[in-house]
């Protein structure tokens, strides 16, 4: 029997979720949207927990959960800047390239089989590319320009494969992925003369293949039949081209340039949705005149201090994430229809299928299987690498297919599905596949089976699984059912440690 009466873990809280401190404006965010949450006589919520805000950042930052140890050591150190320290901390960290490589791979159809069609070598070669320039904190600008204006192998230039990964390779097709891309609109939908002056552009494209299986060059051919000597931009404007100059680079100098009405803003919404769980402007690839953004200035605002910093997505990040807008509770105070889009509170979302798994095998200790119907050498995975690592989109497990993740056949945001499924809860809950990682995982069971005292052992199971300590009520929950359940000892402790598994503070952000 565990002996819990009257223990209460160090730093509990009667209210985990929330802490004491106001939500006043931090930064020039804050200032934005407090000021339209005034307006709407919305009142925001409450600041964010340590607790919270460990685990909040850690997921949102890196898509890794903190150890027990970086959760304890957070929630107890007295440092006023130890969540800006935080985030300084976690932007340098590999997983925050490994998370950052699986949202762009989403976007940019990093993905082997059918229907991309790239091809282990070149979907590897083209998601080191992008990892290593996340990595590298390249520049937004260049990233999107290299992309735009590569030339050469698939197998050899990864940035290249953006002209691959796409079903539809026609300049019809590359524009209307461009303009999805990279100005977060759905180019589908425009009169056919618009759509036709920006595929102009991607007209004088070349692919040729070589003695080498499956590999590819794309490269400028001014010779092509699909040549055209003009096309319109976006705005409007028409662009004649020179007869020595790949047309790619006459769109791309247009596309970067910070007075670019596209650009800028659409990347700035994306991060902010990734980050807030919404767009500003909703959904972040759907962005037209007769869909606005809810907080103008807000958008405005974080546009400038992109180009200001030189379009640094780093930095963009630590002004998002160092404002109290983004360390608010998910507790809303309100039931208006208009709180969630004007940021009155954290959005609740369920854990990407990647992280959620990645999270499993972390706290109990042990691995994942995937496969492919590509056979080996090209798509073995170690035992070790983790889901957000994976490189290519293909390569894949029934858990992943049955949590939501993407299958990067459009680059649309909306092709990750995080709702919850009846499927989703029986497997949490009744599944072996769960049942033999808590009851065979070495970390978790390592955890349940020490000599600790009980009080050390459910401090320590809250702190692997839910990033903090347990509060008294709670521990005076877990003590009752110790002593009305005719399990005892390591059974209740399982039973504690699934309980926690399947709670909605595990399965979600908050």
């Amino acid at each position: 029997m565990l002996a819990l009466s009257g223990l209460a873990a160090p730093g509990a809280a009667a209210t985990p979720a929330e802490s004491p401190s106001a939500a006043g404006a931090q930064n020039q965010v804050d200032k934005l949207v407090f000021a339209k949450l005034d307006k709407l006589g919305i009142k925001p919520a409450s600041v964010c927990s340590d607790s919270v805000f460990v685990r909040r950042v850690f997921l949102d930052v890196i898509g890794t959960l903190p150890t027990a140890l970086e959760a304890k050591e957070f929630i107890l150190s007295k440092d006023p800047n130890k969540r800006q320290a935080l985030i300084d901390r976690l932007l340098e960290r590999d997983e925050y390239a490994d998370y950052w490589a699986m949202k762009w791979s989403d976007l940019l159809r990093v993905k082997a089989e059918f229907p991309i069609n790239l091809w282990p070598n070149a979907a590897q070669s083209y998601h080191r590319w992008i990892r290593t320039s996340i990595k590298d904190n390249m520049p937004y600008d260049r990233f999107a320009r290299e992309m735009l204006t590569a030339s050469g192998s698939n197998f050899r230039v990864g940035q290249v494969n953006f002209y691959r990964a796409m079903q539809n390779k026609e300049p019809t097709g590359i524009a209307e992925t461009v303009a999805l891309t990279f100005m977060g609109t759905r180019a589908d939908q425009w009169p056919k003369e618009r759509l036709a002056g920006l595929a102009a552009f991607f007209s004088q494209l070349g692919y040729k293949s070589t003695a080498e299986w499956k590999e590819e060059i794309i490269y400028y051919n001014p010779g092509s039949t699909n040549g055209l000597m003009a096309g319109t931009l976006p705005d409007g404007k028409p662009v004649r081209f020179a007869p020595d100059r790949d047309p790619r680079e006459l769109f791309a100098d247009w596309l970067v340039n910070p007075k670019n009405p596209w650009f800028t803003s659409a990347i700035a919404n994306r991060a902010w949705s990734w980050l807030l769980g919404r767009g500003i402007v909703h959904e972040p690839d759907d962005m037209r005149t007769d869909n606005p953004p809810s907080n103008p200035e807000l958008l405005a605002y974080l546009e400038r201090d992109l180009i200001a910093s030189k379009y640094d997505l780093k930095q963009l990040f630590r002004v998002i994430l160092n404002s109290k807008t983004y360390q608010l509770s998910s507790a809303a105070t309100t039931t208006n229809t208009l709180a969630d889009a004007n940021f009155s509170h954290y959005i609740l979302r369920r854990l990407d299928a990647e992280v959620l798994i990645d999270a499993l095998c972390l706290i109990t200790g042990t691995t994942e299987k995937y496969s492919s119907s590509i056979p080996e050498p090209f798509t073995f995975i170690p035992e070790n690498l983790r889901s957000i690592a994976l490189p290519d989109g293909s390569i894949t497990s029934s858990f992943l297919e049955m949590y939501g993740r993407p299958s990067r056949d459009t680059g649309m945001e909306l092709e990750r599905n995080n709702r919850s499924t009846a499927a989703q809860r029986l497997h949490l809950l009744n599944s072996s596949h769960i049942l033999n990682k808590i009851e065979e995982g070495k970390t978790l069971q390592y955890l349940i089976r020490s000599s600790k005292s009980p009080r050390e052992t459910i401090t320590g199971l809250y702190l692997v699984i839910l990033s903090r300590f347990p509060t008294e009520q709670e521990l005076g929950i877990i003590n009752r059912y110790s002593q009305s359940s005719s399990e005892k000892g390591h059974a209740v402790l399982v039973d504690v440690s699934w309980a926690l598994i399947n709670s909605a503070e595990f399965l979600y952000r908050h």
